[in-house]
C-alpha cells in the first residue's frame, strides 16, 4: 500500500498591488517583496502591505533629513540623486528597496509565532531569530549606504 501526502503552501494573489509611497522615495510592489524574499500564500496580502507600508515608514523616517538637504539641492526623486547604476538603476534605489523588503521580512520572522504557538512553532521561530537579527542589519547597512556613513558604530567604554 502506498501512502503520499501533498503538502501546499498557500499560493499569493497574482499581481498584488503597488504601495505607492510620498512620491520622491521609489513605490514599493508587493509581488517583488513577496519573489525576492520568498515570502508565501500564507502571508496575507493585507497583512504583507500592512508590514511594508510599516518599513517604508522607518526608512522614510531615518531618511527624512539627507532627502530634505537632497531636495533642496534640487533633485526631484531619489533616482535623481547622482549615484551609480547597477542595471540601469541608481544604487540609493536599490539600496533603499533593500532596505524596505530586511525590515518586512524580519518583521513577518518576528510575528512568526502568532501563526503556530506550538512547541514546534516556538522551536522553529527561536531558529529564525538569526536571521531577524541578520535582516535588520542588512537594512541598517543599506540605509547608511544612502547616508554616506560608514556601516560599523564603535563606542568607547
Amino acid at each position: 500500500m502506498t501512502f503520499q501526502v501533498t503538502a501546499t503552501v498557500p499560493v499569493a494573489e497574482e499581481n498584488e498591488a503597488v504601495i505607492v509611497n510620498d512620491g520622491w522615495f521609489p513605490d514599493v510592489s508587493l509581488t517583488n517583496i513577496r519573489d525576492l524574499t520568498r515570502i508565501d500564500g500564507t502571508i496575507t496580502s493585507p497583512r504583507l502591505r500592512e508590514l511594508t507600508i510599516n518599513a517604508m515608514d522607518t526608512v522614510n523616517s531615518e531618511l527624512e533629513a539627507w532627502k530634505q538637504a537632497k531636495v533642496a539641492d534640487g533633485h526631484e526623486n531619489l533616482a535623481a540623486v547622482p549615484a551609480s547604476k547597477l542595471d540601469n538603476i541608481s544604487k540609493n534605489v536599490h539600496r533603499y528597496t533593500r532596505a524596505v523588503y530586511c525590515l518586512t521580512k524580519a518583521n513577518i520572522i518576528e510575528r512568526y509565532r502568532d501563526y503556530d504557538s506550538s512547541n514546534d512553532g516556538n522551536k522553529r521561530a527561536d531558529e529564525l531569530d538569526p536571521s531577524v537579527g541578520d535582516l535588520q542589519r542588512d537594512a541598517r547597512w543599506a540605509i547608511n549606504d544612502i547616508l554616506g556613513i560608514s556601516r560599523t558604530t564603535i563606542e568607547l567604554i
